[in-house]
Order: structure tokens, then sequence, then C-alpha cells
């Protein structure tokens, strides 16, 4: 739990820090060419999901992230494993991050928008945070650990080891 709350605790500290720091130097829309058309920084204000989808609905994005928040904080002391730990620290600290920007940013609490500036054009057309990276990090890692059978105590389950398995359980 520990290591959930340290992550946490980082990624939420890193995208308000970013954040504060993009919003009092640059203006909106302003674009920063870091590493050419490799990284830039382009500063937008998005009011609804990923590549500004749902726009008017952020209010509810706030109520889901709030769900999530309580989930994770209820769900924490079931975790023994250190990635399961990883897994749950990064979406906590992204959600976080951006729920605090819906309930404290402009235009108004609970509608407020999200603070996007990392653009990766060559990568993929879309305006993300901190926090966003975070979350879609937690979600491959996710992925890995369930694909490896890997339960929350760290332990693999027998299913999905195929060592474990007898010969006429392969070839069936």
């Amino acid at each position: 739990m520990i290591l959930l709350a340290v992550v946490a605790l980082g990624i939420y500290a890193l995208d308000q820090i970013s954040k504060y720091l993009i919003v009092s130097r640059l203006a909106e829309g302003d674009i920063v060419r870091v590493l050419g058309d490799v990284l830039q920084m382009h500063f937008v204000r998005n009011p609804g999901a990923a590549f500004s989808l749902a726009a008017g609905m952020t209010w509810i994005f706030s109520i889901i992230a709030v769900a999530v928040v309580v989930l994770i904080v209820w769900f924490a002391g079931r975790i023994r494993s250190l990635a399961w730990s990883v897994v749950f620290g990064l979406l906590l600290g992204g959600v976080l991050g951006n729920l605090t920007d819906r309930l404290l940013r402009e235009p108004s609490f609970g509608l407020g928008h999200v603070i996007d500036f990392i653009s990766t054009p060559w990568l993929i057309p879309a305006i993300y945070n901190v926090a966003d990276m975070a979350i879609v990090s937690s979600m491959i890692i996710f992925m890995y650990l369930t694909i490896r059978g890997i339960g929350l105590d760290g332990r693999r389950t027998d299913a999905s080891d195929p060592s474990e398995s007898t010969p006429t359980q392969i070839a069936s």
C-alpha cells in the first residue's frame, strides 16, 4: 500500500507542477518545439475526454473519476504485489491529476477543462499530459499482468501457466 501511495503522490505532484508551469508560462494555443516535430509543448484546455470527445459531458467524467478514486482506495488493501501496486498507483495519480483540473479549473466546479500540453505529432494525433500518460501506462501494465495471469498477490494462476499443463491439456 505504501508503494501505491508513493507512486500516486509522485504522479499527482508531477502532473500538477507541470500543468502549473505550462499555464504560468504559455498562452493557450502556444506551441514550443522541444525536439522539432518529435516532441512539442502545445497548451490546450480540454473540456472532454481523449481527443476532446464528449466535450459537453465534463461533469460525467468528474463523477466517474471520483468513483474510480473511491474504488482504488477501497481496493488497495487487497493488493499484495509490487507490480499491481504500481498499476493502481499510476491510475490513482493520473485520475486525481485530471480530476483536480475538472474540479478546480475554469469554467466551474466539476466542469473544469483539463490542461493538456504534450504533443507527439509523429506518434499519435493527440495532446495529453502527465496524468494521461500515467493512466495509459497503468492500463498497459494491467494488460500485461492480466495476460501473464499474475494475481493481486503477485502469484501466477495455474490456468495461465502453460508449463503447468499436462500434455493432454495442451493438445486439446
